[in-house]
């Protein structure tokens, strides 16, 4: 049975466009008058790697569009998990969207956010005509990459990003002789099993520790500086043993959100960065009750006795 859907109702045809999944972006521009525009979109892509080109659209009614018509560049800000309230912002109407908003002056001084997934500063390099929107493609000038997991947005809610679990190995010649001799190898490993469990256990957490819009150096300094109060920088370098440029750069990010302050060498945490702390240890704990709560205390303080010997 043919069940398309042939009458264009525009709410009908924005919900299936909502199944397509997409992360979410600041786009910003500076015209030669000093006028400058930031918009939220979900409609940026790639168009081509030789030469670097994207693009993104924005609708033709836009009080913004003559900003990023008139600039010679502007800025795709692509958004981390924990900046919806930095989409929020950029998708309401405003006089000024940037007041109040910290950022640097990148190429054609469009804005740079801080602490995004990633960012690709753009010369204008074409404009097109695409029904009730224009579509403003752009030639990739520079760019950066910091890591953070993103923001996304499906089905018309914000959502977080999770890997997916793969799918099993395909059959292989392989005997069946073979493959029960590696088997058996295998769960006599015991170096092996931890791997996996490891592995297993990582699946399920680190996309909830990452979708708090935190890389693993900025958790683990939090969650630290959470039971100090205050420690200097030398010190939480060697508790966390990270190189001193990523401890660096990651406390500069928890200063800007609010979370550490830092006064000379010395980092101490917030009210807020406290709350912050609190909520990566419920997911950790929560992970850890999911996984453990089928076993018995005695079990548990075996698996404790033998990990502390290892």
């Amino acid at each position: 049975m043919n069940s398309s859907i042939t009458d264009f109702d525009p709410k009908a045809f924005r919900r299936a466009l909502g199944n397509f999944a997409t992360g979410v972006t600041v786009i910003t521009a500076t015209a030669p008058d000093t006028s400058r525009a930031g918009v939220t979109a979900n409609s940026f892509n790639s168009v081509s790697l030789d030469p670097p080109l994207i693009l993104w659209s924005i609708t033709k009614n836009s009080g913004s569009y003559p900003v990023f018509e008139k600039a010679s560049h502007f800025a795709v800000n692509i958004l981390a998990a924990d900046q919806i309230d930095i989409s929020n912002h950029f998708a309401r109407p405003s006089e000024d969207k940037f007041n109040g908003i910290n950022f640097s002056l990148g190429l054609g001084d469009a804005a740079i956010l801080p602490d995004t997934s990633a960012c690709f500063q753009c010369e204008r390099h074409q404009i097109l005509d695409g029904g009730d929107h224009w579509i403003l493609v752009g030639k990739v000038v520079s760019f950066d990459d910091t890591g953070r997991a993103p923001l996304v947005y499906h089905g018309g809610a914000y959502s977080a990003l999770i890997p997916h679990a793969g799918s099993k190995p395909k059959n292989t010649a392989a005997s069946d002789a073979a493959q029960s001799k590696n088997d058996q190898r295998l769960a006599d490993s015991l170096y092996y099993q931890m791997l996996q469990a490891v592995k297993r256990y990582q699946a399920d957490y680190q996309p909830l520790q990452l979708a708090t819009g935190l890389r693993t150096i900025e958790a683990r300094m939090l969650l630290t500086l959470n039971d100090f109060g205050s420690i200097s920088a030398d010190e939480l370098e060697d508790r966390i043993a990270m190189p001193d440029n990523d401890l660096n750069a990651a406390a500069e990010t928890l200063c800007r959100k609010g979370w550490l302050v830092r006064e000379g060498n010395d980092l101490s945490i917030t009210t807020t960065g406290v709350k912050q702390a609190e909520i990566l240890w419920q997911i950790a704990n929560d992970r850890q009750n999911e996984v453990f709560g089928q076993f018995s205390e005695e079990e548990i303080e075996t698996f404790r006795k033998v990990l502390s010997a290892v």
